[in-house]
């Protein structure tokens, strides 16, 4: 059996407070994207893991899909499997591809073995793995608060706007960037924020980490930049970075341009 992990972006991350417990509370609207890993389970003797495409270099129980599956197994009866995880999404650009692995492993699971778990505890499971885990659980646009980690179903459609993610060979350490940030309480959330139309986001929809990153890693910033200079109705860096997004009216053509990043171009369903 076999299923396709998704990425997601974030449309705008506000950082509104420091919490007691050390981390901080944000409000940020996850969106998903058809940017795509391939995971695959099939019955065997004995487990087995292969991992191939962008190499994760992490030992084999580190990775979050064994940890979804070592997870599930306190629980459940899970046979011998072996596993196959084609990585493709980009890691270290904000993407969620790692969380997406890891829910979508659940879910691939709850499927292959006839589990009959629901939703609402498949994100409960989610939940000990990662922040922004349990949102690939149900895979629809959200409203994030908390640490990112408490949603709000949002209705909102990108449908038809054609998409762009230039993710450079930039790493951001999340910690850093946090720590550059002075957290503010916005003067408009983002709930109200999507629902006016795109055209007005540039305006309006900020993302807080944006200015220490770029400052650190200018290259992130004249991506941003470029996609304005291109035409975006809307770009953004998504979570701490390091990919950047931009939306259009028109297909886009930045492959050329950017031969040293990883570049995904498309229309978003």
């Amino acid at each position: 059996m076999i299923c396709f992990p998704n990425a997601k972006i974030n449309l705008g991350l506000n950082v509104v407070s420091k919490r007691t417990d050390g981390y901080h509370n944000i409000e940020t609207v996850f969106y998903p994207i058809p940017v795509k890993d391939a995971l695959e389970i099939v019955n065997a003797e004995k487990l087995s893991f292969t991992q191939t495409g962008i190499q994760v270099d992490a030992p084999m129980e580190k990775n979050l899909v064994i940890k979804a599956l070592n997870l599930l197994k306190t629980q459940y009866e899970i046979p011998p499997l072996e596993i196959h995880l084609l990585k493709a999404i980009p890691f270290g650009a904000g993407l969620g591809g790692g969380s997406a692995d890891a829910a979508f492993m659940l879910k691939l699971l709850n499927d292959f073995c006839k589990l009959d778990i629901h939703a609402d505890e498949l994100e409960k499971i989610a939940a000990s793995i990662g922040a922004d885990c349990p949102f690939f659980i149900r895979n629809t646009p959200v409203f994030a608060t908390g640490t990112g980690n408490i949603f709000e179903p949002v209705e909102l459609s990108l449908k038809g706007y054609h998409f762009c993610l230039i993710k450079p060979d930039v790493a951001v350490s999340t910690p850093e960037a946090y720590s550059l940030v002075t957290p503010k309480v916005p003067a408009i959330s983002l709930k109200d924020i999507i629902n006016k139309p795109v055209s007005e986001w540039k305006n309006l929809m900020v993302n807080d980490f944006e200015k220490s990153v770029f400052s650190k890693h200018p290259v992130i910033g004249r991506i941003k930049e470029t996609l304005y200079q291109a035409g975006a109705i809307y770009a953004s860096m998504s979570g701490s970075g390091s990919s950047v997004f931009g939306l259009f009216e028109a297909p886009t053509q930045f492959k050329e341009q950017f031969t040293d990043c990883f570049v995904w171009e498309g229309q978003l369903p």
